[in-house]
């Protein structure tokens, strides 16, 4: 537990694992903000948690979010960590893909084999025709296929490959000066998220080539998945990130 007074209130921290229903050690990372007037006023949830999406993660967040309402002028802080424990199996199962490297690594080495798929979100490209050859290079070089999808501010790298070449990805990703500050200044990417990292199923699409496409319309985005077989992956993970 770690407690970090503030003038508006108290920060709350704390680490619990929780036995989720694949057989896994979840950990599961909570803050509460609790506000001066609490518990009259509900306290902010932040969750977070290398074995599960971001979209699991929001997910939980929004049913503590729901307990906390059911605990309006009581002390709920532990009521809510005790609920979690029990019915976190529940909240995830919501998902509809478990796109997690630890729980995919728990079911045997032999699903190191195969085609891998690996789905990112970039915040922002500053220099982006030099990001985008940077991008392409790098998917040529490791016989990486997939897309450099922009939709609006959104900007997402699917890739398929070998996953010892998607990891090698992932490293030139986030140790490599690819893009520039605000200043103009070469620097590395700060602000990129792993939404998925899941073996390749029969029923997704194979793609042939890397290619960089533009879409005007979220339609037009959700098409491209739902034509590689990946209606569940785009369902997930993509209208999250327009809220």
């Amino acid at each position: 537990f770690l407690y970090f007074p503030e003038t508006h209130g108290i920060t709350f921290r704390i680490q619990i694992s929780v036995k989720e229903q694949l057989d896994t050690d979840v950990l599961l990372k909570l803050l509460f903000h609790l506000p001066v007037n609490y518990p009259s006023a509900l306290p902010d949830i932040s969750v977070d948690s290398d074995q599960l999406t971001r979209a699991q993660c929001t997910e939980v967040k929004e049913k503590l979010l729901e307990q906390a309402k059911k605990h309006l002028s009581e002390p709920m802080v532990h009521d809510l960590i005790l609920w979690i424990q029990q019915h976190l199996k529940y909240v995830v199962k919501q998902s509809a893909t478990v796109c997690t490297e630890k729980t995919t690594l728990s079911k045997g080495t032999s699903t190191e084999d195969g085609t891998w798929m690996l789905l990112l979100h970039l915040d922002h490209m500053r220099a982006k025709a030099k990001y985008i050859k940077t991008v392409e290079k790098w998917a040529s070089n490791l016989r990486l296929t997939g897309r450099l999808m922009f939709m609006g501010k959104i900007i997402l790298i699917l890739l398929q490959g070998d996953r010892s070449n998607i990891k090698e990805y992932l490293i030139l990703q986030k140790t490599s000066k690819v893009d520039v500050d605000s200043s103009g200044k070469k620097c590395k990417e700060k602000m990129i998220s792993a939404l998925c990292e899941t073996k390749v199923q029969s029923q997704h699409t194979r793609f042939q080539t890397f290619e960089v496409k533009e879409y005007s319309t979220l339609g037009e985005l959700q098409n491209e998945f739902e034509t590689a077989g990946l209606s569940a992956l785009f369902s997930e993970f993509v209208p999250p990130l327009l809220k």
